[in-house]
Parts: C-alpha cells; sequence; structure tokens
C-alpha cells in the first residue's frame, strides 16, 4: 500500500506553540519501522489551478504570496512563510496522489491532511487549504472525463472537530455526502450543517462512541440507497482520545483502533475506495497521539491487503 508523506515541511513556529509539528515524522518514522509493507512516497505539490477548484483565486494568491493579513494568519493559527505554503499545498496533493491510487488499488493513504476547517476563502484551525475538498472535487473531473459518469463522494469525518469548512465547501452539492461526529462542545464553535452531524458530549468513552458510529454509518448507507458513492474520504482523527489536550472525549486506544476497523471493513465490503486522511492529534505524551495513529495506519494497510487479496 502506498502512503503519501510530507513532513520534510516543517514549519517554523515561534517557541511555545502547542501545534505538534513533530508528529508528522514521528508517524513516518513508526510505520516504516513496523510496518515495512507500507510503501512511503514524497506527496506532489499541488498546483494552483487544483485549489481553484474549491478556493477563491484571491484567497490562492494571497497564501502564495505571503498577502494574508495579520487576522487571517492568526484564525489560520500559523504565521506565514514559504515553507508554509509549500506544506500545505503538499498536504493537498498527498490526499490527491492517495484518492487516485485508492480508486484502483481500494485503499491509499496520506499520513498528513484531514484540513478539514478551511473553506472556500479562509483557512482557520491550523488548515490552510481544505485536502479532502480539493482532492474530491479533482476526482470528480477526472472521473467523469475518463468515464463520462458521476463520480458521488462521501466524507466521513472522524475528527473531534467538525468538519465546517468541508460541509460549507459542498453544503448545496448532493454528489458530496458530508458526514461529521464530532464533540458538540468542542471548536469550531459556530458550526456548519453536514449533511449529517452526530454530536456527542463531553466524556464520551468508547461503547455509546462506536454505537454512534454503527448508526451514523446506517444512515450513511440508507440515505445513498441504490447510489452508493464510489470514493470515501476518511478523516480518521486520533484527538477523541482520552489523552488529548484538545479533545474532551475519553475513548481508549483500543476503541479508536475499533472505529478504524469499522470504517475500513463497510467501506471494504461494499467495494468503495477509501482515501485516508490523519486530522488532528494534540496528545498531552506526542507518543500516545502516534500510537493512535499508527494503529489506523495498520487498519488501512489490513483492508487493503483484504481488497487485494494479498497475504500478510
Amino acid at each position: 500500500m502506498q502512503i503519501f508523506t510530507s513532513d520534510q515541511f516543517v514549519l517554523p513556529l515561534p517557541e511555545g506553540h502547542r501545534f505538534p509539528m513533530a508528529k508528522y515524522r514521528l508517524l513516518r518514522e513508526q510505520v516504516a519501522r513496523a510496518l515495512p509493507a507500507a510503501r512511503l512516497v514524497e506527496a506532489p505539490a499541488a498546483s494552483d489551478g487544483e485549489l481553484a477548484l474549491v478556493h477563491t483565486p484571491a484567497y490562492v494568491e494571497a497564501v502564495a504570496e505571503g498577502l494574508l493579513s495579520p487576522a487571517q494568519q492568526r484564525e489560520i493559527g500559523f504565521p506565514w512563510s514559504a515553507r508554509g505554503v509549500e506544506r500545505a499545498r503538499r498536504s493537498v496533493g498527498a490526499t490527491i496522489a492517495a484518492a487516485r491510487l485508492a480508486l484502483r488499488e481500494g485503499v491509499a493513504a496520506n499520513l498528513a491532511g484531514g484540513t478539514h476547517h478551511a473553506s472556500a476563502d479562509k483557512g482557520a484551525g491550523y488548515c490552510v487549504f481544505n485536502d479532502v475538498a480539493v482532492a474530491a472535487r479533482l476526482m470528480q473531473a477526472e472521473w467523469h472525463r475518463q468515464r463520462r459518469q458521476l463520480l458521488r463522494v462521501a466524507v466521513i469525518d472522524l475528527d473531534v472537530h467538525q468538519g465546517n469548512g468541508t460541509a460549507s465547501i459542498f453544503a448545496d452539492d448532493p454528489t458530496v455526502f458530508t458526514l461529521s461526529m464530532h464533540g458538540a462542545k468542542n471548536f469550531p464553535f459556530r458550526k456548519e450543517a453536514s449533511d449529517l452531524d452526530v454530536e456527542l458530549p463531553d466524556g464520551c468513552v468508547d461503547a455509546p462512541y462506536l454505537a454512534a458510529l454503527d448508526r451514523a454509518l446506517a444512515e450513511l448507507w440508507r440515505r445513498h440507497g441504490s447510489a452508493p458513492p464510489g470514493l470515501i474520504f476518511y478523516l480518521a482523527g486520533a484527538d477523541p482520545h482520552e489523552g488529548d489536550r484538545l479533545g474532551r472525549l475519553k475513548l481508549s486506544t483500543d476503541g479508536l483502533a475499533e472505529r478504524d476497523r469499522r470504517v475500513f471493513a463497510a467501506a471494504r465490503e461494499r467495494r468503495i475506495p477509501l482515501a485516508l486522511s490523519m486530522a488532528g492529534g494534540y496528545g498531552r505524551v506526542i507518543e500516545d497521539t502516534v500510537a493512535v495513529q499508527l494503529n489506523t495506519v495498520r487498519a488501512a494497510l489490513a483492508s487493503w491487503r483484504q481488497w487485494n487479496n494479498t497475504a500478510p
């Protein structure tokens, strides 16, 4: 299974910044050590034209040319830098590459991505461009050009924070179904309406979480009826974990592994290709976040093997 990475582009963050930039490198190192069957590939950069499938040209230009205002940079949470622009482009490029490959091989992954707070004309919450939205639009365009058919897309967003940017981008689009399962009282405090929002109380633990997930997936399939999605984007946030600084939920490492297993199994059993993005994770102990994410990649690899009838 191919996994796309972009962790060589490290942002020059100020001392004490709370974004855990090191988690991407640590995860890549753990994947390389623990999962030798996973092939790590450096992500390509998304072009201006690809970004403009979702984002306004003025916003793309402001990011690329360093024209973001101080207020816009504060909303994103990162100071502008050329390396930050390249990192944002590569994060989108990784999800594009993973989606293309998933359509051929069933499963592929981006070790970053899941930047679901970015909307068409602005970034927010550590998200510059919306990688899943851009990749979804591009896959639909390529699918139609190659097959003259509509590609329906589903976004299964299990980050602890609502995917407000993704919801706003696809608000009036019946070809993209947005499912977000998140903490009711967590960021963003002004939420956008997804096609299906599942709000969870603070302190939610494994059993009620997994029951809510089962209901949400059943509702996703019910609403699609005889026209299931042809591609799933899965945002597998590690931040519902009980050790997360920003999550407010109480899922165990085993509970999150079971969450991942259920999502991958649901897609595989229906033969729906799945592109994985890692989304958020802010563990008090960064190794806990990396362990959760490594389990997610392990589940992805197992599903890829089953899809392709490949021996472990």
